[in-house]
């Protein structure tokens, strides 16, 4: 959390999104509420981007939506008023279509199995597809920012939900030049778990060490079994449902 001193008046607290405008958006808010000046979401985009964001935006203008969910927040904390911004996110998600579709799983990514991040040297994506199918979020809030390679990423399902859902998931994936393939992805057998069980042991061959691990998964039961065997050295994020 970051202090907010205004004129040496300590003014709140306020937690900085993970974008590279976040402190230059603060600095610029400090400096106009100083002056008592009016504040607008003018200090967020230049007149270009404020166009550009008129049109669809790859990747869903996820770094806009997190800088205009920061400034909103500014806003309560400061207690001025942010309609335009709430109006301008509001726009954003409807061309992009995220309203609805997009869960943000950059507010829910949770560190697990220690309470600071240590040293990591790769990242590394568990994707229990059959159970979290949001494509759109996982590349706009974990692939794309945290640099995830495709060789990096595990996935697997079983005859069933790839019968249903295959043409779907493909669809999507067509979105970010991928298919099922980019990836270390397992076709596995009928029967409960077992798409579980090969996520478990794909990690486990691999003896990560200083690894960022994410488990994408609404199963608590697999959380717990990643865990369990996950070393000490490595980072185990998982996706909390609060």
């Amino acid at each position: 959390m970051n202090k907010i001193f205004i004129n040496n008046k300590y003014r709140g607290t306020i937690e900085l999104p993970d974008t590279k405008d976040a402190k230059k958006i603060l600095h610029r808010v400090e400096k106009i509420y100083a002056t008592m000046d009016s504040l607008s979401v003018d200090v967020l985009f230049s007149r270009s981007r404020f166009k550009q964001l008129k049109s669809y935006q790859k990747g869903g203008a996820r770094e806009e939506l997190l800088n205009l969910d920061f400034y909103i927040e500014l806003g309560k904390v400061l207690n001025f008023t942010t309609a335009d911004a709430k109006e301008l996110k509001a726009s954003i998600e409807l061309i992009n279509d995220t309203a609805h579709t997009n869960f943000n799983i950059t507010k829910r990514i949770k560190l697990i199995n220690k309470d600071k991040k240590g040293h990591s040297k790769e990242s590394y994506l568990f994707w229990d597809i059959e159970n979290f199918s949001s494509i759109l979020s996982i590349f706009t809030d974990l692939i794309e920012p945290y640099s995830i390679e495709d060789y990096n990423i595990y996935l697997a399902a079983n005859p069933d939900s790839l019968y249903l859902k295959k043409a779907e998931w493909e669809a999507n994936l067509r979105d970010f030049s991928k298919t099922l393939t980019s990836f270390n992805f397992t076709k596995c057998d009928h029967g409960k778990n077992v798409a579980d069980d090969v996520l478990l042991d794909n990690f486990k061959q691999l003896h990560l060490r200083n690894s960022d691990v994410y488990i994408m998964t609404f199963d608590a039961e697999l959380k717990d079994r990643f865990n369990e065997v996950c070393h000490k050295s490595n980072n185990l994020y998982i996706m909390s449902t609060k």
